[in-house]
């Protein structure tokens, strides 16, 4: 066991004993260590402003991933690197400036300022990755998560486009072997208990060690990325006395492909499993891409996505539409229930005292299946769906008729739902003939009452999934397009119309 948390910056080890559970890694970098230069916006993982750096051993090299230090607790920091705006002149030497930073000046990418600290550090990631021939798409994926009210945003991406794609030449290079070796030393494998039985921050290092504690607190708050807990936090001003992360849990994190389908542990981000995912379907690909920002990608977890049980969460719906099937555990006991089985009302899981989410298994796509994701909300990056529909449709040996259907939606009831009416108005209907499909299009209208909100109306939503189930349909079938999905790629050795 081990009561102080330890991080690396500025080329030494930091140890804290004085760490609240709820307290923030902005909160600690402004009002403790006094370093200004990171900016706090939105508070809640929105604006971009508050982005710093932190690296991690991944793969035996220390990769640099940005994060929000608005949502980001300090306790999760535990054996990383903290990079910050101030780091990168001294980084430079004297009277000098990173190489992100010169770009920025010179092609005039900041304006009032206040944005560009973040920006700045969402760059530093970016110049720090594995680099191949210059991307506009890769900046825009990286900055989606800064946003910039003055500039327009084309000075930055020119800034990006002429220092990002070069070998990184900087201190952060020059230094890496010592930083591994030292992020290695950091990493002893202990359990982290910081304070008493009443309020704590607590990281268990193992599977038993982590049940074992929750069943011993179950009114404990478990965090896995705290882009949802964090806002409890910040904008909800909620005391969490007792704190659990699952971050440092070993295996945890695993993104496995084994017979039959792909393992996503409990505390796998959405930038670790993004290539698995999207191994699978290219929907799932384009879908985890726009869940959140880089920021939210890098310490968001599918798990936590799941956990939450938010009636508007993008990954449950896809993951219902494959057949997913959770992994649950409590204590010594553990128990697998169909994903869609999970959500039971608003706000309420099949979850028993003492109990937690371990991982999730995604059966691999069979080759008479075809799969469908869509994603609408008013803004393409960056935003909560108003209606997140997904399709699976499994086809007889014709490659026409349709023998099964999965079909799932978010955000048209209190839970992630399938649409079970429309699934078995489907089976017989023919691929080339849109007219068999009507019967099922009109069961989505009579098995939802979507609510009305700020991002759509209830007639919107339900028209709009009906429309959505049309397009996949029409996709599916290669009808009035040489393109069979958005993503733009063709399935013509599995589709007969094609």
């Amino acid at each position: 066991m081990r009561a102080s948390l330890r991080f690396f910056r500025r080329g030494e080890t930091v140890s804290l004993t004085n760490v609240g559970p709820a307290e923030t890694l902005l909160d600690y970098l402004r009002l403790r260590e006094g370093s200004c230069g990171t900016k706090e916006g939105c508070g809640e993982g929105d604006c971009g402003a508050c982005t710093v750096a932190i690296g991690r051993v991944q793969d035996g090299v220390v990769r640099y991933e940005p994060v929000n230090a608005c949502i980001q607790l300090l306790g999760m920091i535990d054996g990383c690197e903290v990079v910050t705006v101030d780091d990168l002149a001294r980084g430079a030497g004297e009277g000098m400036l990173h190489p992100v930073q010169d770009a920025m000046l010179r092609h005039h990418g900041s304006q009032c300022g206040f944005c560009t600290p973040g920006i700045v550090m969402s760059l530093f990631t970016l110049y720090h990755d594995d680099h191949g021939a210059p991307d506009r798409k890769a900046v825009n994926d990286r900055l989606a998560g800064n946003l910039c009210r003055c500039t327009g945003y084309r000075p930055i991406i020119d800034a990006a486009m002429e220092v990002c794609f070069e070998p990184a030449d900087d201190a952060w290079s020059e230094n890496a072997a010592e930083t591994l070796s030292a992020l290695g030393a950091l990493d002893d494998g202990a359990n982290l208990f910081i304070g008493d039985e009443d309020r704590f921050f607590a990281s268990p290092a193992d599977v038993d060690a982590l049940t074992d504690l929750f069943m011993a607190h179950p009114d404990a708050t478990l965090v896995a990325g705290a882009t949802d807990v964090g806002l409890w936090i910040t904008k909800q001003l909620r005391d969490l006395p007792k704190v659990i992360w699952l971050g440092r849990v070993a295996g945890l994190d695993r993104v496995e492909t084994v017979e039959g389908g792909l393992i996503i542990g409990a505390t796998a981000t959405y930038a670790r499993s993004h290539s698995a995912i999207a191994a699978i379907d290219p929907d799932l690909g384009e879908l985890w891409r726009r869940i959140g920002s880089m920021q939210v990608r890098a310490r968001g977890t599918v798990g936590g996505n799941i956990a939450n049980g938010s009636p508007i969460g993008d990954t449950p719906p896809a993951l219902i539409a494959l057949g997913a099937t959770l992994e649950l555990r409590c204590g010594s006991e553990a128990r697998t229930v169909p994903l869609e089985d999970f959500f039971i009302d608003y706000g309420k899981q099949d979850l028993r005292p003492g109990e937690l989410v371990t991982g999730v298994f995604v059966p691999k796509m069979k080759p008479n299946h075809r799969f469908r994701a869509y994603k609408l909300s008013k803004r393409f990056d960056q935003d909560i769906s108003a209606v997140m529909g997904a399709f699976r449709i499994t086809l007889e040996d014709d490659g026409l008729t349709i023998g099964k259907a999965r079909i799932a939606y978010g955000g048209m009831a209190a839970t992630p739902k399938r649409a079970k009416g429309a699934e078995s108005a489907l089976i017989g209907a023919r691929l080339s003939e849109p007219g068999t499909w009507s019967r099922a299009l009109r069961c989505i209208g009579e098995e939802f009452t979507p609510l009305t909100d700020m991002r759509a109306s209830s007639s919107y939503r339900s028209e709009t999934a009906r429309a959505l189930l049309a397009k996949a349909l029409v996709e599916i079938a290669g009808m009035n397009t040489a393109r069979t999905r958005i993503t733009g790629i063709r399935e013509a050795a599995l589709d007969p119309v094609a």
